[in-house]
């Protein structure tokens, strides 16, 4: 039966990228999505930068499951062609890397604009990225996240309809407890578009905390994924605990979580612990 494959966005466990592959070692995760490595995003990285990450990655036997791009999250009426530029650098070190798949969003809305005012606008947008990597032989897969335009379920699907398959969904159940939105309904619509998933958990009051210590429904979906899977898939741990001490950079929230930790490691170890746990228990009820 398919299984899901553990990676983890280790920009959370250090700022350096030898670290971050000493602590997925550590842990035993043998693939990371890659989004900052040295203080630097992977959007900014020269040849030389993916270079030096291909040698690391080599030395520490870890592999790239995606890229974790910024590309979409800027406004439509940013600088688009540099845009496209960007998204040519992202999809060529996606292909360096060997990683098949490139999250990305779906841009902001200008100041006083509707999404329907702004559906052929992203349309477009989102097709120049797509033909982008379809010519390196790398996937776009969508993030759904707050004040995008595909930010609901439903305006999720409608642009994963749009592109008939091209473009694919990185399902990030955590964002939509945050959006107001239940997850697992948000699932059941999305589910055949979905390539990988984020990991964070999360309270609808703002609070980000452990997987499976919120409303996110994160053991039920992976659970219902695996039983559908034709093949294994990723499930990519991004906690975001220590950071959000205070204000909900998400959600504009403020909260007190319950949940606090002394330094990112530690935010970052006990997320690893409880992801596992409900991973474990998910391949325990397949046997």
């Amino acid at each position: 039966m398919p299984k899901p494959l553990l990676s983890a966005f280790a920009d959370e466990y250090s700022n350096a990228l030898t670290e971050q592959l000493e602590g997925l070692n550590r842990f035993g995760i043998r693939y990371l999505e890659l989004r900052h490595a040295d203080g630097k995003n992977v959007a900014d990285m020269t040849v030389q930068d993916v270079e030096n990450v291909q040698r690391s990655l080599r030395d520490h036997g870890i592999a790239v499951s995606a890229i974790g791009s910024p590309l979409g999250k800027i406004s439509l009426d940013g600088d688009l062609p540099a845009h496209m530029e960007l998204a040519k650098r992202v999809c060529e070190t996606a292909a360096r890397l060997d990683a098949r798949s490139v999250r990305m969003f779906s841009f902001y809305l200008p100041a006083g604009s509707t999404r329907e005012d702004c559906k052929a606008k992203v349309t477009d947008a989102l097709g120049r990225m797509l033909d982008i990597a379809d010519s390196y032989g790398v996937t776009l897969c969508h993030e759904n996240e707050a004040r995008i335009w595909g930010e609901s379920p439903a305006q999720c699907k409608e642009l994963l309809d749009q592109f008939g398959g091209r473009l694919r969904a990185v399902f990030d159940m955590g964002n939509f407890v945050l959006g107001g939105y239940e997850p697992y309904a948000a699932y059941k619509l999305l589910c055949d578009h979905i390539s990988y998933f984020h990991i964070k958990d999360a309270l609808a009051r703002g609070a980000i905390v452990p997987a499976g210590k919120g409303e996110a429904r994160i053991k039920e979906i992976l659970s219902d994924f695996t039983k559908l899977a034709k093949t294994d898939y990723f499930v990519s741990l991004e906690p975001h605990l220590e950071t959000f001490a205070g204000l909900n950079a998400l959600t504009d929230v403020a909260f007190d979580n319950p949940y606090k930790y002394e330094d990112q490691k530690a935010a970052f170890t006990d997320a690893v612990a409880k992801l596992s746990q409900i991973l474990e228990e998910i391949g325990n009820e397949s046997r």
